[in-house]
Order: C-alpha cells, then structure tokens, then sequence
C-alpha cells in the first residue's frame, strides 16, 4: 500500500488538475458561446446567396461555367478542416479517421487524390502519412474571420478551374449541439446542385450578361460555403473540447474521491498499529 506522503501528494496534483480543466471548461464554453453566435449569424447570408445563385443558375440556363461543369474525375482533393490543437476529445481523430478512411478506400494511387488541410493537427497527420498535401492554413484564432481564409479559398477554387483536380470535397465536423457534433462531408465542386429546387423565386435583369454575373458570383458563392463550414467546425471544436474539460474535471473528482477513503483508510490503519504497539508496550512493562 503506497504510503500516507505519497497518497496526499496525489491528492494535491489531481486537485490542481481538476482546477486547471475546470478554468478550461468556463474558458471553451465561453468562446462557444461566440462562435455559436457566428455561426448562426452567417447562416442568412448563406440562404440568401444560395438562392440567388440557384435563380441565377436556373435563369441562365445555357451558361457554362467551369464550376457548374462535372468533367471525368482523374483527381480528387478533400478539404479537411481541424484544429490547432488538442485536448478537444474525439473532434480531431474523427475527421481525420472518415478522411483517410475515405481516401484509403476510393484511391489506389497517389497521383488520384490531394488534401487541403486546415489545422495544424490536421496538417501534422497527412504528413505523418505521406500524404500529398497541396495546400494548408495553420494558425487560425478562435474567432475566424473571412479574410483569414480567404486566400486559401480562392487558391483551392482557382484550382479547380484551372484542373489542377476534378472534384473538391469537404470535411469537417458539424456542430448539432453543445454535446454533438456530426463528421461531414459534402461534394462542394463542381456545383452540381445549387438548391433552391422548384420554381424561382424571383425575377432578374442582368447586366452584364448572365455568364459575367455568375463569373463573379459562383467563386464567392464556394468561397463562403468554406467559409461557412469553418465557421462551424470552429463551434464543434470549442463544444468538443468544453465537453472533454468536463469529463476531465469529473474524472478528476472522483480520484479525488478515490484517493481520500484510501488516504483515510491508511491513516486509520497506521492509527490502529500505533495504538497496538503503545498497549503491547504498556503490557509488557507490567
């Protein structure tokens, strides 16, 4: 049995611990809070675009458009979006896992298949791996904004027209609730499926023609659909990781738990044999 000394030390780290993962739970549910908030408020804008896209789309009909135009997939790039950092519980492996797991059972060649990596957990695993990466952002604060991004966006759009690929697909953790995020992946070039089925829902004059209007419109229309995802893996990352810190602190109280019946236990043990040896002293010298 360890001894008392050793038993209170761990008593006082696991105590210390459980404060530093508690301060870190208030902290994640803080900063979920807000990107919940930005996640949520970028949500109109993305309906709204989305439907004049789908209008545009539908009124000119005849227009094509490099992103509207499926061609044969020799090459397929996945944009992935992590985290900077971990303690987050299964947000990052997640992602990571449908990733490769995807690449692993649709490609059998390097050559058929690029990542775009967001985060630098994400980033360190393609590597790790020898996967070819063709384009990566690290550094990313809590709260993104679109000019953060949006580089990298335009790069991975730029892309494709150029056909440096064929297909884009995206990856990410959704954020359904504060104990629930869903991994995802969506087919985001080309535009194959703009929404908004049925008839329009509202009339347009163009001018410049239709084709100049969705050269300019399609590219902000993909950029923020990444920008968007961004947005919420960023709340599921601060959700994941309020949630790992609670389990953490919980955890934590039960060693503490643990620890002090075993703390008393020994202490009374020790008691009991002190007062054992005093009697048999005692009754010794009679």
């Amino acid at each position: 049995m360890a001894s008392l000394r050793d038993i209170k030390s761990r008593i006082t780290s696991t105590k210390k611990t459980s404060q530093i993962t508690k301060a870190m739970q208030m902290v994640s549910a803080a900063k979920l809070n807000r990107a919940e908030n930005n996640a949520k408020s970028f949500v109109p804008y993305m309906d709204k675009i989305q439907e004049v896209v789908s209008n545009v789309g539908k009124v000119s009909g005849s227009a094509k458009h490099p992103m509207l135009l499926s061609r044969e997939v020799k090459k397929t790039a996945y944009l992935v979006i992590t985290s900077d950092r971990g303690l987050a519980g299964a947000f990052n492996s997640s992602v990571l896992r449908s990733a490769y797991q995807a690449i692993q059972e649709r490609h059998q060649s390097k050559d058929e298949y690029a990542v775009i990596v967001i985060g630098r957990v994400g980033r360190d695993f393609f590597k790790k791996r020898d996967i070819p990466i063709i384009s990566e952002l690290t550094g990313l604060g809590d709260e993104v904004s679109f000019s953060e991004i949006k580089d990298l966006a335009r790069q991975t759009i730029q892309m494709f027209i150029d056909g440096a690929f064929d297909e884009l697909h995206l990856v990410y953790n959704h954020y359904v609730s504060a104990i629930s995020q869903e991994v995802t992946e969506k087919k985001l070039l080309p535009l194959s499926d703009l929404g908004g089925g049925g008839k329009r829902t509202a009339s347009y004059e163009f001018e410049p023609s239709e084709e100049e209007v969705l050269e300019v419109l399609l590219p902000q229309y993909a950029e923020s659909l990444i920008f968007g995802a961004l947005l919420d893996s960023k709340a599921s990352e601060h959700a994941a990781r309020m949630t790992a810190m609670k389990n953490a602190t919980d955890n934590a109280k039960d060693l503490i738990d643990s620890l002090s019946l075993s703390y008393n236990r020994a202490r009374q043990a020790a008691i009991t044999q002190e007062i054992t040896e005093i009697v048999g002293g005692a009754a010794a010298l009679e």
